[in-house]
Order: C-alpha cells, then structure tokens, then sequence
C-alpha cells in the first residue's frame, strides 16, 4: 500500500490550477516507483517514469529543452537504486513527485533538473562537483541550497542550522525555497508512515516556517495544502468536522454558487465582456476559518467565485458590471491590483448578495495574475534572466522578485544572531508576522516592514546597528516619537544625530517589532552593561552671570535701543516677546512712565488693544545688544542641555537663565533668555541650536504670563 493511503488525513492533491479539486484522483506513484525499477531508458529515449513531468512541463513551456530532465532521471534514479521510502515504495518516487509539483506550477527546466537530483547530494555517492560537471553551477547551486547540514557536525542544531544555510541561498536564488516547499509537500502528503509524535514535530515547523515562506513568496498553490495537512495532523477532531461540513455540502442538490456564477456569466456575456467564470471551492482550513468567523455557514460559503479576464483593464469593467448588477457588499473591496501584496499577488477582491442574503465573494484578475497569484515566484520561470520586451512591459515597476523586503531583512539579521537556538526561535517569530506594510523614504526608496512595525524598526531596517544613534522621526511630515506604529504608506523620515558614541535606550525593546531592531538592541545593551546615566530633567540649569545693556537687573525687562514718540521716557523691551531686530515692533507706556516695547505679533499686544491702551509709534535705532528668549524642542538624551550652552556660548551669547521642562514622550522642552552682542547675530544662534544632534526645532518664545501693563 502506498504511503498516501495509509494517511487518512490527507485531505487531497495539488492539481494544477484548482489545487483543491475534490474526488479526482492523485498521480499513481507506486506506478512510477516500477517504471523506475526497470532502470533507465535505452539511448537517449525519454523515461516513461517521468511522462508526467514533461506533459506538466511542456503544457507551460512548448519549447522547453527535456535532454536536462532525462540526464537528470538517469544520475538519480542509478543512485538512488535499492533505497526505499517508509512507505515502501522506491525513492525515487519522491523526487520524482516533488519534480511533478514544480512542473504543475510552471516551474522551468533548470529547477525541475535540480529538483530531480536535490537528494542525490544528501543521500548517495553523487558529489556536488560531480552534479556541477554535468549540469552546470546554476543546477548544482540548487541542489547545494536544500542539502541539509551533516547531523554528525552540528547536532542538535542541524535543523536550525539547515533552515540558516537554505534562507541564504535564497538570498542569491529564490528558486532554492521552491524546491524545498515542494519537497515538504510531498513528505507531508506521504506522512501517514510516521510515528504520531514525529508527523507532529514536522507539522509543527511546517505550520511555523514554511507555510509562511509560501505565503511570503506568494506560493499559495503549496501554501494552502500544507496548511490542510498541518490541520489534519495537529487538529483532527476539527479537521474531522470541517471535512463532514464540506461533504455534507456536497450532497446538495441545489448549489447557490453555481447559480450566481451562470447569472455573472449571463451578466459579462450581455455587456460584452470576454470573461471565465469558474467556481473555486475553499480549502478544509478557509472553510474551518469562515465556519469560526461566521457560525453557521450557507451554500456559497463553501467557494468563491473566479473571474479570468484577459486584460487589467477588464478586471474593473467586471467590477463595474457586477456592483451595477448586484448588491456589493462594499466592506469586502479590496483593491490588489492598484497595490499589489508584497508577495507579487494581484487581484480584484468583492463580494456580491442575491435576493434570498446568499453572498459569493468574487475574486477577479487576468490569466497572468491567476498563474502568479498560484505559483508565485515559480510561475516567473528563471527570475535572474533578463526580462522580454513583453515581460517588461507587462510588469513595470513590480518589485524585484529575487530579493523581496522581507528576505532581505531575514537575511540581515540572521548574520546577527549569535546561535541556532536565537536563529531559530527568532526566525518562527518574524515569519509569525502575517502582513506587511511598506513605508516610504524621503528620498524615494521604501522599507518593507511587519505590520505593527515602529519607528524603531524603520531605523534599523535602514540604518543597521548606526540606528544607534537615531533621535526621532517625522512620519508624513510630523515630528513623531520613535514609539510611533507606522502604518501602509506613511512617509518616514529618521532623525539622526552626529554623536558617534550616541547608544540605543533600554525602553526601545517595548516598541522593536523585527528581529534586527531587537538583535541589534539587545547586542549593544549587553556589552555596554554600564551606560551613563541622562542628566536630570526639570530642574533649572545653571545660571550665567545676568547682564543688561543698561544695567537693568537680572528677571526685569532689558532697556531697549529703539527712539519712541515720547521724548524722555524709559524704553524697554517686553520680557514676554523678547523683540530684538529687525522685528516689527510697537510699544505701550506702562506705570512709571515707561514705556514697553513689544513684537507687533505678540498676544499681548492685542490683549492691551481690546482694553483701549494707545500705541505709541516705535522704531529701532543703532544695533547694540539685545535679550531674546529661544525654545528648543528635542528629543531627550543624556548630555543634551550641555551640547546646547556650549554651542550658544560658541556664538558669544551669554546665557540669562534657562529651564527644561520634565521630559514627555520621549520629548523635552528647554527655554533660554540669552543677551546677544547684536540682533545680526540671532540668525546663526538658531542654526546653530538646530544643528544639535536631538534638537528639531528651535523658535522665539512667548511669555504672556508676562507681559506688561
């Protein structure tokens, strides 16, 4: 008997197109395992054991070359001759089948030979030189990538360890993980052999590893599969009822989405639109998922509808017809053509309702989007061969994909981690992360990141361990804190300081969401166990010496040098708007016959106004020095009030007084009354100010509290 059939929770096969076709049969491998053991072809005959990978190969490439695949048959079956699978049959049948499940999918030549001899390597006498001597480097890399690791070498760690070695060889070629996803496919297909706590253990890196690698190189073909045979092995009782709702279904004689698919036909037929209508049922976990989202589930729910169209611009002339036609219902659009999934995937997304409250979910794309939105990665053919005219024209600006976002961060911070158990259990967590969002740079890249990934997480994914000294951030042109969640499209620009010896806080662990953000943290807090401790916060620095330029005492307003138009009288300036020139002034005489000059935007000028108080007309005379009171917003970080006295006292500005407010959110305030040799030199004590490493603004301050009367 064959390993299928000792599996009673196999809930079906892959066929290609509709991986879920329920009730036709599977290829017949034992069939295949004798045609193997007759050896091989005589001459240069192509073997019959393989018919089926060339009628699946030829069916997406007519002219592709087969003497590859034949040499290829011939090396693996010679050398795996008299191993034996669990299940009793020849193993080549296993290569064999993984080879099937590329070529349904469209994988090309070079893959499908690598997949025929992707275990020659780890289990025979054939060596790695001997492949690349016959095949070539492109085959034998291939075949290199999904090699596991010698046991005997790392241990323990040698799954892990396999896991590193495969996800860096598909930095360099995508096509190493289509192998390896195809392979687990067949193994979880011919699980039923195994002892139930192994067929667990697999199932369980299965569910935490490779399922999302599928999803994230938009395999969903593999993808959908594996996850049903995970839910048989770690969920039977569900799995169990799941697979009685969908039989039970099944024996229906009236079929609500076979019915609205004839009038969506009817519908695209009438307005002229050239268009497949084809029912797709749902796999035994979407089934179990809509079951738990909604209760109880109707007819339709057991589908969806897929509308195959020829071009992008009649998937929105479908749309159109349908929400003309039908009730839409609006929460379920989704636009994936516009924006295309980080996986490759595009496709139109909907649900319309019928009179009788039967709702069909419709997904709508073109023939191209159907075979990518299947395959993913393995529909591309070779994606490192340069791209036809057709092909360029068809995918634009597509994101490149031979290095996704999302691979290239795993790659960057697996070199960080320091062991296989960190690799290993960080690895399951970041792949944990169901979605991902892309945000842009001020400079026109973008950043691929988790979503629910912070501000933190954008600065390492763009600046590695020198995120170490990042300050802040402005998310779509506002100053944020590096806790802010960063959303699909936000515009991200960091805030770096110039301090090379500028260190990461503990509290940016809470708001790290990537395995590099946190690596990164965690490595530097760890070697750097004594960090300096911030200057306390809220309390007032150190006075400088008051000066005025008439003497005046410290606190009070300072004497101006403007001429008013009352001859005799003392001018001073206001100590709540601080004005120096050029500014716009006009002034106000106060008790004791003073006078009170004020900027002419100052709140307070129009609260004396409203109270009937005359201005007197003012102007400046000859520049002399000048009090101004300067706000400096910041991020918070140690040494900063000292960064910033150093710098005013660069500038020949001596410090009045200054305050910093306590510290909120990650932002401090600090208020400055300085006297300036001359009003010529305010421009540059700001640049200056601003040019501190924290420091983002920088602005003339407002005291109403204490404006004249």
């Amino acid at each position: 008997m064959s390993a299928e059939a000792t599996n009673p929770a196999t809930p079906g096969p892959i066929t290609p197109g509709a991986h879920r076709r329920r009730g036709l049969p599977r290829i017949d491998l034992r069939r295949l395992g004798r045609a193997a053991l007759l050896g091989p072809a005589a001459g240069n005959r192509l073997p019959d054991a393989i018919g089926h990978v060339v009628e699946a190969h030829r069916a997406h490439h007519p002219e592709a070359p087969l003497e590859p695949l034949r040499r290829a048959y011939v090396l693996a079956e010679s050398s795996h001759r008299g191993q034996m699978r669990k299940s009793g049959e020849p193993y080549i049948t296993h290569p064999l089948a993984v080879t099937l499940i590329l070529a349904e999918l469209g994988a090309e030549t070079t893959t499908l030979t690598a997949s025929l001899l992707h275990d020659t390597v780890e289990d025979t006498d054939v060596t790695l030189d001997q492949v690349r001597r016959e095949f070539g480097e492109e085959v034998a890399y291939l075949v290199d990538g999904v090699t596991k690791v010698e046991k005997i070498d790392y241990g323990a760690a040698a799954e892990p360890e396999t896991f590193r070695k495969m996800l860096v060889a598909t930095g360099n070629d995508v096509r190493v993980m289509s192998i390896k996803l195809a392979d687990r496919l067949h193994n979880m297909r011919t699980l039923g052999v195994m002892r139930p706590e192994k067929q667990a253990r697999i199932a369980k890196v299965t569910r935490d590893v490779l399922i999302p690698l599928a999803e994230r190189l938009g395999v969903q073909a593999l993808k959908t599969e594996l996850e049903d045979l995970v839910f048989a092995i770690l969920h039977p009782e569900e799995y169990a009822r799941t697979r009685e709702l969908i039989a039970a279904n099944d024996t229906l004689g009236s079929d609500p989405l076979a019915e609205i698919a004839e009038d969506v036909r009817t519908v695209l037929k009438d307005a002229g639109i050239t268009a497949e209508v084809l029912i797709r049922p749902r796999h035994f976990v979407s089934v179990h998922r809509s079951r738990r989202k909604r209760g109880a589930l109707r007819g339709a729910d057991f589908g969806r509808l897929l509308v195959l169209v020829a071009e992008d611009a009649d998937c929105y002339g479908v749309l159109g017809e349908l929400h003309t036609c039908f009730t839409p219902v609006v929460s379920e659009f989704k636009d994936f053509i516009a924006v295309p999934k980080f996986n490759l995937y595009q496709s139109l997304h909907t649900a319309v309702s019928r009179g009788d409250g039967e709702v069909a979910e419709v997904l709508i794309r073109t023939h191209q989007m159907h075979k990518v939105a299947e395959a993913g990665v393995v529909a591309l053919g070779n994606p490192y061969a340069p791209p036809s005219e057709e092909q360029a024209e068809r995918d634009g600006e597509r994101a490149d994909p031979t290095r996704p976002g999302w691979l290239s961060r795993l790659l960057d911070w697996q070199e960080a981690a320091p062991d296989a158990d960190t690799f290993w259990s960080t690895l399951r967590e970041d792949l944990a992360q169901d979605r991902e969002i892309t945000v842009f740079r001020p400079d026109g890249g973008t950043l691929g990141l988790p979503a629910g990934a912070s501000c933190v997480d954008a600065a390492y994914a763009q600046y590695g361990e020198d995120a170490h000294a990042c300050i802040g951030a402005r998310v779509n042109g506002r100053l944020a804190t590096l806790s802010t969640v960063l959303r699909d499209g936000d515009t991200v620009q960091l805030l770096m300081g110039q301090d090379p010896a500028s260190e990461p806080s503990r509290d940016w662990l809470d708001h790290a969401r990537t395995p590099a953000a946190r690596i990164a943290i965690r490595r530097w807090l760890t070697t750097h166990p004594a960090t300096p401790q911030a200057e306390p916060q809220g309390r007032r620095a150190p006075e400088a010496a008051p000066r005025t330029p008439q003497g005046a005492p410290a606190g009070r307003p300072a004497e101006a040098n403007a001429v008013v138009d009352k001859p005799g009288a003392t001018v001073r300036l206001a100590g709540c708007c601080t004005p120096v020139p050029p500014d716009e002034i006009t002034a106000f005489a106060v008790r004791g016959g003073a006078v009170t000059v004020h900027r002419a935007e100052c709140p307070g000028v129009a609260r004396m106004k409203s109270a009937g108080r005359a201005e007197i007309g003012v102007s400046w005379g000859d520049t002399a020095e000048c009090r101004v009171s300067l706000i400096a917003e910041s991020f918070s970080r140690p040494h900063l009030l000292a960064d910033l006295t150093e710098a005013i006292a660069l500038e020949s500005v001596a410090v009045i007084s200054a305050t910093v407010e306590p510290p909120s959110q990650g932002r401090v305030r600090h208020t400055y009354t300085l006297q300036l040799p001359d009003a010529a030199t305010l421009p540059g004590l700001m640049r200056a100010m601003r040019n501190i490493a924290g420091v983002y603004d920088v602005s003339r301050a407002q005291h109403p509290a204490q404006s004249s009367s």
